[in-house]
């Protein structure tokens, strides 16, 4: 009551402040490291809360990726180790995002090829502090270390400009038709 009093009195100033200490304190408590089978239950969490019913991966396909593929299955956890975003995908040779990349999944080269996103997501209530970006970042980092060719993902029409603020470049309309959907080829090329 205390605190919604604050609020009142001090009107959107004080609401704007608050907003500010809460994504400040949330984010100086998110770390970021490699996925764990035990994570699973996080990460369906997430992808069932920002991914449509058709767009969702299987239980079965997030752990063949969790096994398959940790070294690009990077988690953002909160300080209580709760897992409150993620991004993960395959390298393989192909420029572009395919259909059968959301279906199977094959272990990563040493080097080379084009890494994938499969997945970039953040649970919504942590949405807007800069963890996606983070995520992005250290999946950047760790294609340029293994030499891989660029990170290619397909997004939908109102996430392009989001990519293209982070150096991606629209390729124009995908081939995929993953979920039903339309879908837009976006490449960042190292």
């Amino acid at each position: 009551a205390k605190l919604y009093n604050l609020l009142m009195t001090n009107g959107s100033f004080g609401f704007s402040f608050w907003i500010v200490y809460v994504r400040i304190k949330y984010m100086n408590e998110i770390t970021y490291n490699q996925i764990m089978p035990n994570d699973i239950d996080d990460v369906i969490r997430i992808e069932r809360l920002t991914f449509s019913e058709n767009e969702a991966l299987s239980v079965e396909s997030m752990l063949e990726r969790i096994n398959l593929i940790p070294d690009t299955f990077i988690a953002a956890r909160n300080s209580e180790g709760t897992i409150v975003g993620y991004v993960s995908g395959p390298v393989t040779e192909g420029r572009y995002l395919d259909d059968e990349s959301f279906e199977r999944t094959d272990a990563n080269p040493e080097q080379g090829g084009f890494q994938k996103i499969i997945s970039l997501t953040v649970d919504p209530d942590y949405q807007g502090l800069g963890i996606a970006t983070n995520l992005l970042l250290l999946l950047e980092k760790e294609a340029r270390a293994k030499k891989r060719l660029g990170i290619s993902l397909t997004c939908h029409d109102y996430l392009v400009l989001y990519y293209e603020k982070h150096g991606f470049t629209d390729e124009g309309l995908s081939e995929s038709t993953f979920g039903g959907e339309t879908w837009y080829n976006m490449v960042m090329e190292f």
